[in-house]
């Protein structure tokens, strides 16, 4: 039996279902706020959907201010931009709308509002000595669950790494979930921020740091997006199937936010800020190969896997069956059209030693299953990397956050 104190943690209030954005004005008023500052990204605010929201707020004798400049992979530029803002408008709480850029910019902007300090101090797990200013977080993808979670991922221009800050201040008061706000998504964006979702789940899975809880979590993500990520994929209208999702992501949220995660994040975040690629896309492609490295560290888990998966394990053994998991992911990738590898988003064979190295230094590497060196990383994302392309093919989903 483990010696090693196991916590849950989660928004202490979450919503979910069509129309549950219209309760974001009395829920401040709960919390007896005087100003918030909307944080988005200037997509949704060119959409007319801050102004939506601000008008809900206003309506319950809030004032607002509106920060639209949530980056797709936010920076600690962006941090600064942001707290200017708050300061300035005299906020005294957020209301975070986006996926996972939003919340996290929004994260980064409150840690520093109610701690001080620049975002870079807080690189690392529980580094905050104070709560975070009231957070609203809503959602408008399935995929990150940042609206959830206790992570919050902000690029270092610097070093151009992503730093991960894991915190129990950063997770929101309370966060909601409306389906149709996410009506409009992509077919790109769909499936990039779905699948960021199941690596949640099988991360998480079979993450060192597991529980009873969080398996049970993922489990029922790894039923459920096979069934309705496709769905939502091909037809984005689709309601059910968008519901559902959300409780998918969310339910794959609540698993990693207590079990951590391992080496497709701590590989990820190294691509994502050095090339300043979509979150979502570089979990996808990098999923199946790491998926192939830890197998033998987990091969009963990928056998579940597997089997939760929908694939027929019957009469296997129990390699053979973990294998099927596999083979899983990449027929779920290839029909949602993720890209084969990461030379087709920009990525150079001679930046592979410093992602590697960073990758190590990853705190989410601390949990994966199966140990790795340097060179198993170096050659992880080698195997990742895919074919080569001609310098004018292009990929929708780069474009996307």
């Amino acid at each position: 039996m483990s010696d090693v104190l196991k916590q849950f943690v989660m928004p202490k209030t979450n919503l979910f279902g069509p129309g549950a954005i219209q309760e974001v004005g009395k829920r401040l008023n709960d919390l007896e706020v005087k100003k918030t500052l909307i944080v988005t990204d200037e997509g949704l605010h060119k959409l007319g959907l801050s102004e939506q929201i601000a008008n809900i707020i206003t309506a319950a004798g809030i004032d607002v201010a509106i920060f639209p400049k949530a980056e797709p992979n936010p920076t600690d530029q962006n941090i600064e931009d942001g707290i200017a803002v708050y300061h300035a408008e005299n906020c005294d709480s957020i209301v975070s709308l986006g996926g996972g850029s939003a919340h996290d910019a929004a994260k980064g902007i409150g840690l520093i509002a109610s701690n001080g300090g620049r975002i870079h101090d807080y690189e690392g797990v529980d580094k905050s000595q104070n709560p975070l200013v009231p957070l609203i977080a809503i959602n408008t993808t399935a995929g990150t669950a940042s609206e959830m979670t206790r992570f919050t991922i902000i690029t270092d221009t610097a070093r151009k790494v992503k730093m991960a800050i894991v915190d129990k201040h950063v997770t929101p008061l309370l966060s909601i979930n409306d389906p149709e706000l996410m009506i409009g998504l992509p077919p790109a964006l769909t499936a990039a921020t779905g699948v960021d979702a199941l690596t949640h789940a099988i991360e998480s899975f079979v993450s060192t740091n597991a529980t009873p809880i969080t398996d049970a979590c993922a489990e029922k993500v790894l039923q459920l997006i096979p069934e309705f990520l496709p769905r939502a994929y091909a037809n984005g209208a689709d309601i059910e199937a968008r519901e559902q999702m959300v409780y998918a992501q969310f339910l794959a949220g609540m698993a990693f936010n207590n079990a951590s995660l391992g080496y497709v994040h701590a590989i990820a975040h190294q691509l994502g800020g050095f090339y300043n690629l979509p979150h979502g896309v570089c979990n996808a492609i990098l999923l199946p190969h790491v998926c192939r490295f830890n197998v033998t560290a987990r091969t009963e888990r990928f056998a579940r896997i597997a089997e939760l998966l929908g694939e027929n394990v019957e009469g296997l053994s129990k390699r053979d069956a973990a294998e099927k998991a596999i083979t899983a992911i990449e027929k779920l990738s290839q029909d949602l059209n993720i890209p084969s590898g990461f030379r087709e988003l920009g990525a150079k064979d001679e930046d592979i030693e410093i992602l590697a190295k960073n990758a190590l230094l990853d705190v989410c590497a601390e949990t994966n299953p199966r140990k790795a060196t340097l060179e198993d990383i170096k050659q992880i994302i080698t195997n990742a990397m895919g074919p080569i392309v001609k310098k004018e093919e292009s990929l929708e989903a780069v474009a996307l956050s």
